[in-house]
């Protein structure tokens, strides 16, 4: 009986595994379909949720203009559930401004946010940056490098109020339309705040000792090399400067140490620079006086946080380089590891012992430190610009 109950269940097992499809055969299926539906099925349509919410002519109008939709679903999705939108007005405002097909379709897919930009306001803006910019080929140009920037369309009227007063001021044009691009911020900020941020410049340069003929010259260069400046509060500025004169610098050195920063030391409060000189006082062991002097050398070392001053005289004596050669050019702490590893092989290769030597030959940009690499590479004989050249052989 025992032997029958089991043969009875057998069967009905494998009559019920008949009528189950097997799970193998139906994975394989699954791989074996299409990963991707037909082009014109999927020219408008997906099978994501947020695509059946999206806004369709949206999509239809992009494709026209062959912008890769994928990307910007990935990105920016929620652009495309937008219920109004105006792409055709967008592409044809850039259109008149020169930009070809390519051009307009890389313009949305990095700034899709643009077709949700009213036209008015787009024109508008582009009265504003021509303004500043030589011809239309350079404004297209600028868009397609910095597209959130011009299609950050909010605040026009004090743009342009903006970028009337630093005009007034005496930036050049070209310096302007690089604030447009790469410093926005300072556009959105109220023209009476910046207004007031110049009269504390201009201020904290005279307190300093610094002359009213050159004030214009300074205060232009400053502002070209760190636009950011504009954004501090006149308060940290002043705390700034009463802290670096606790220390022990003179005005006028203040003044220097201001201008080799290019500002960015207003950008800095006291106790990140208190914490970075105790660093390097004890690091360098030395006294407040010398400190001080290495500071004057390498201002930088007010700038570097504790990580980065760390790592960096690390750096320096895994390569060999003694604290003693650090402190007597201590500017070579402005290079990062990696290039201070690269242009010790570099002079190695040449058998320049730079542990042996001056770190001047180290020091430098990458121009500089190419001009002082070809001295050493005369010196020693060898070709400057033709390593493989063969020897001349007097007979």
């Amino acid at each position: 009986m025992v032997g029958i109950s089991q043969w009875i269940a057998g069967m009905l097992w494998k009559l019920l595994m008949r009528s189950q499809p097997c799970r193998l055969c139906s994975f394989r299926k699954m791989l074996s379909a299409p990963k991707y539906t037909p082009f014109l099925a999927s020219f408008t349509y997906t099978t994501d949720n947020q695509s059946n919410r999206e806004n369709k002519r949206t999509v239809e109008k992009l494709y026209k203009l062959s912008v890769d939709i994928r990307k910007i679903r990935r990105l920016k999705g929620w652009v495309l559930l937008e219920d109004e939108t105006y792409v055709e007005e967008i592409a044809n405002i850039l259109q008149q401004l020169g930009a070809d097909e390519t051009a307009v379709a890389s313009i949305l897919e990095h700034c899709p946010e643009a077709i949700i930009c009213s036209p008015p306001a787009v024109n508008t803006q582009r009265e504003l940056w021509q303004s500043v910019c030589k011809n239309e080929k350079e404004l297209v140009k600028l868009i397609e490098q910095f597209p959130e920037s011009f299609f950050t369309v909010q605040d026009q009227e004090n743009r342009k109020l903006n970028v009337q007063f630093f005009q007034e001021l005496g930036l050049k044009n070209v310096v302007i339309s690089r604030f447009l691009t790469t410093a926005p911020n300072i556009f959105h900020t109220p023209i009476e705040k910046n207004k007031q941020m110049i009269n504390v410049l201009q201020e904290s340069y005279l307190n300093l000792g610094g002359s009213e003929v050159n004030m214009k010259v300074w205060l232009l260069k400053l502002l070209s090399q760190n636009p950011f400046i504009l954004l501090n509060s006149s308060a940290s500025i002043k705390e700034t400067l009463e802290f670096l004169q606790e220390q022990g610098f003179t005005n006028f050195e203040i003044l220097q140490l201001l201008s080799k920063l290019k500002g960015f030391l207003f950008q800095l409060c006291p106790r990140s620079i208190q914490n970075s000189m105790s660093f390097s006082k004890n690091a360098f062991k030395c006294t407040d006086h010398d400190l001080k002097q290495l500071v004057l050398k390498c201002p930088a070392l007010l700038y570097y946080s504790v990580p980065v001053l760390e790592e960096r005289i690390q750096g320096l004596l895994k390569e060999g380089i003694s604290i003693a050669q650090i402190r007597e050019t201590p500017k070579v702490l402005e290079l990062t590891p990696q290039i201070v590893q690269y242009r010790v092989r570099k002079l190695n290769a040449l058998g320049y012992r730079i542990k042996d030597g001056y770190l001047a030959y180290l020091n430098g940009t990458k121009k500089e430190f190419e001009a002082n690499f070809g001295k050493i590479q005369a010196k020693k004989g060898r070709p400057l610009f033709n390593p493989v050249a063969p020897l001349n052989i007097e007979e």
